[in-house]
């Protein structure tokens, strides 16, 4: 697999300048086409009027705000990216994570972060990362807050023996046969041999890919799981994390916590999901 075609999205109410020089880095590293998208839409929180007539009018007047918005973020775009031939931009009046998951058809990766805390859960306005994971059909990249650049040189994998986790694999494998150490990471929970097993596995496949890869198996005991897989990540160095997102149900995971919920909202480390 290749990154031939990487898409950013980027959020109405942000700059756009910031991610997306995170994702020209990307582009460039991979000699890929960049595609900038957004999408917003209008909502209403007052009551209609008995007419409509002011009703139809604040629409009106928050989807042109909505379209200027775009059109800022487009000159934004090109103005920093450019406007050559592997440079395009898309932008949409409707539900952002809606619209990014049908567009996603465009590109090998998409490149998203964390929406910034006065915007995040308005569904009208960016994306929801969780329903983005789940309805792409693409591995999501995740930026890290400060935006630095992906170095990749060492990379953890969130091991476990689940169709997400080896979708995530294999989409990664980019990034994994540039880094100097890849280590897959998995918990043992109970019996150690199966998951030894399975972690084995998948270092002797990613070393046929010409991978220098290595397994580690944890006993956390009553530790958060979750939050020992970036710690680890963070003590040797890696700036990635790759994971298959939601092996659980959403719901269940929203519920009970999971790994995907954990990594999502830790934006220290630039995290790849795949489902």
């Amino acid at each position: 697999m290749a990154y031939n075609t990487i898409m950013v999205q980027l959020d109405v109410d942000t700059a756009a300048t910031p991610r997306l020089t995170f994702a020209m880095n990307l582009a460039r590293r991979f000699e890929a086409d960049l595609i900038g998208f957004a999408a917003a839409q209008a909502h209403m929180f007052v009551p209609p009027d008995d007419s409509g007539i002011v009703t139809a009018e604040m629409m009106r007047q928050r989807t042109d705000d909505i379209r200027e918005k775009l059109k800022a973020l487009k000159e934004e775009f090109l103005s920093v990216a450019g406007d050559g031939e592997h440079v395009s931009w898309r932008g949409e009046l409707g539900d952002p994570t809606q619209f990014l998951a049908i567009h996603a058809r465009a590109a090998d990766l998409l490149v998203t972060g964390t929406p910034a805390p006065d915007v995040a859960g308005d569904g009208g306005r960016t994306v929801d990362p969780g329903t983005l994971i789940l309805s792409a059909g693409r591995p999501v990249l995740f930026a890290s807050d400060d935006l630095a650049p992906v170095l990749a040189r060492r990379v953890v994998i969130a091991w476990k023996d689940t169709r997400e986790a080896r979708r995530a694999v294999a989409d990664a494998m980019p990034f994994l046969t540039d880094a100097q150490e890849v280590s897959v990471i998995t918990i043992a929970e109970g019996d150690q041999k199966t998951p030894r097993e399975s972690a084995g596995d998948v270092v002797r496949f990613l070393m046929r890919h010409g991978v220098k890869a290595g397994s580690d198996v944890l006993g956390v005991g009553g530790a958060n799981h979750e939050v020992a897989i970036a710690e680890i990540a963070r003590e040797t160095g890696a700036d990635l994390i790759v994971a298959g997102g939601y092996g659980h149900s959403r719901l269940r995971e929203w519920v009970f916590g999971g790994m995907t919920r954990s990594l999502l909202a830790d934006g220290s480390l630039n995290r790849l999901f795949s489902n």
